[in-house]
């Protein structure tokens, strides 16, 4: 087998991530321990190693060019996740010190040591189990990374989490803050989630009421709906695009048009100056919600109180 072939391979033993599996991280590789397609593996060394010497073994060697610009997205792809992985070291020095060195961990080396051209790579391999068995992956390690950055969310008293980032944020308060002061004892039948897009999807209850559920797509970000008042909240929560615009309350209009609950439009914003950036397009006849200020609404519907626009 090729030594590229194989280094994929043992990268893949060790369950690291399909972009560390690259070519760019398997010649990375193959530079750290100095290894020549007509090397031996037992050879392999884990001297000190600038990322220019990478670029220049990797050319010399291997026929694969790599700019010297390209230093940023080797350290990037493929040293910043070896080093998490303990597939390598670094000397300690400031990162933008010309005496930065990386080199491959003692343990690390002795995998490489073991391998074998013109073998495949077996699980048995004594070095590779024992290196696997002290050190997580790092597909593990990135896995635990994202759950811990997760957020919880009850909805409907059944836990939840939403992806990390703003939108999901606003979701959030958007459940636990929103709901409970607005639309008290409101039952969720739609959410999505910036990964996950149909969270919470109850098409049963939507088709009862009379939603047109083919035209899915045009589902608001949050549908609530309040049994005792007979109350539908159509709530966008809105980071960068989407308030309840015309256009916008047209296309929910068109998926509710058998609907007969009362229908309350509802944009919600996480702070005041993302409100002032959308105020100009935002739609008469809707409300308005800050996460900021969340016992507060704006209302653009000319009523004293929240609730449907009487036609």
């Amino acid at each position: 087998m090729d030594k590229l072939d194989i280094v994929k391979n043992l990268l893949a033993k060790i369950k690291m991530p399909n972009s560390q599996q690259s070519p760019l991280c398997c010649y990375t590789l193959l530079a750290l321990a100095r290894l020549k397609q007509e090397t031996s593996w037992h050879e392999a060394t884990n001297e000190w190693t600038r990322i220019h010497d990478i670029i220049v073994f990797t050319s010399e060697n291997y026929s694969k060019t790599y700019a010297e610009n390209s230093r940023e997205t080797i350290r990037k792809q493929a040293m910043h996740h070896f080093r998490t992985a303990a597939l390598i070291e670094d000397n300690g020095q400031a990162t933008n010190s010309p005496n930065y060195r990386y080199r491959l961990t003692s343990e690390f080396l002795k995998v490489i040591r073991s391998l074998e051209d013109n073998s495949t790579i077996s699980d048995d391999n004594l070095e590779l189990k024992k290196f696997i068995s002290e050190h997580e992956s790092l597909s593990s390690i990135y896995a635990s990374k994202k759950q811990i950055q997760k957020m919880p969310v009850k909805i409907n008293n059944i836990d939840f989490t939403f992806s990390p980032g703003n939108h999901n944020k606003l979701q959030k308060a958007i459940i636990e803050e929103f709901a409970p002061r607005f639309a008290h004892n409101s039952t969720c039948l739609y959410v999505g989630d910036t990964i996950e897009k149909d969270l919470v999807n109850n098409s049963d209850i939507l088709s009862s009421l009379g939603f047109d559920i083919t035209l899915h797509d045009k589902m608001p970000d949050v549908v609530l709906y309040r049994e005792d008042k007979n109350w539908l909240y159509f709530i966008e929560a809105v980071t960068s695009v989407g308030p309840m615009e015309p256009k916008r309350i047209l296309e929910i209009e068109n998926m509710t048009k058998n609907v007969t609950s009362g229908k309350i439009f509802v944009t919600a914003f996480l702070d005041f100056s993302t409100f002032k950036k959308f105020s100009d397009k935002l739609a008469w006849e809707t409300e308005v919600w800050i996460a900021d200020m969340p016992e507060h609404m704006i209302h653009l519907n000319g009523d004293k109180f929240l609730g449907p626009h009487k036609k």
